[in-house]
């Protein structure tokens, strides 16, 4: 855990929010459990960044209707996020500003995407407007929170993790935890609310 001013977001810094959408909540098509209590903690980030007129992103799953990761499809999940659909809008309650830049991934019916990288233009993006750090949070912690971190820590990204921001699925007991780990041993520190508005 980092603390103080090491970690105070500043200019070159972005707030990253994966896939905070409705079917990844409690009672969605894939829900994740504690996944609500990500909203929460989401929008006290959220005030800060607003606050400090740095850039906001999000990231959303916006399949097409018979997408590869779909059981019917072969694939492993439910129908979950479909484009356009109530279960693919992002969680009631999330305080994501207007300004915000939402990327939109895994479009295409054959190619699934974890990662917000992933076939889209974020890393574009970022670049463009300066950012050189990204604080992370969302849904899956061992799915898409994972995979964006690692890769955003690939192409040189710093990354801190947002750690009472995330939540995880926990297919086999323990894949949070080693998912935290794997975004430890590429380079991400964590942080959380105590540690990053304190006073």
């Amino acid at each position: 855990m980092i603390e103080g001013e090491q970690t105070s977001p500043h200019a070159g810094d972005a707030l990253l929010v994966v896939d905070l959408q409705r079917d990844f909540l409690p009672g969605g098509a894939l829900g994740v459990a504690q996944g609500d209590t990500v909203v929460g903690a989401m929008n006290d980030y959220l005030d800060l960044f607003v606050a400090r007129r740095l850039p906001v992103f999000a990231t959303r799953d916006w399949h097409p209707i018979a997408h590869c990761s779909f059981l019917a499809q072969g694939g492993p999940w439910p129908p979950h996020c479909i484009a356009g659909s109530v279960g693919a809008g992002f969680a009631v309650g999330l305080r994501l500003p207007s300004q915000a830049t939402v990327i939109s991934k895994a479009t295409e019916v054959e190619r699934d995407a974890y990662s917000g990288f992933s076939g889209t233009n974020l890393q574009e993006l970022l670049h463009k407007q300066k950012v050189s750090r990204l604080f992370v949070g969302g849904l899956a912690t061992d799915y898409c929170v994972r995979q964006t971190v690692i890769d955003a820590r690939a192409l040189g990204f710093a990354v801190v993790v947002l750690c009472d921001a995330i939540a995880a699925v926990n297919a086999r007991p323990g894949d949070g935890q080693r998912a935290i780990n794997e975004m430890c041993s590429a380079g991400a520190t964590l942080t959380d609310r105590h540690a990053l508005l304190a006073p």
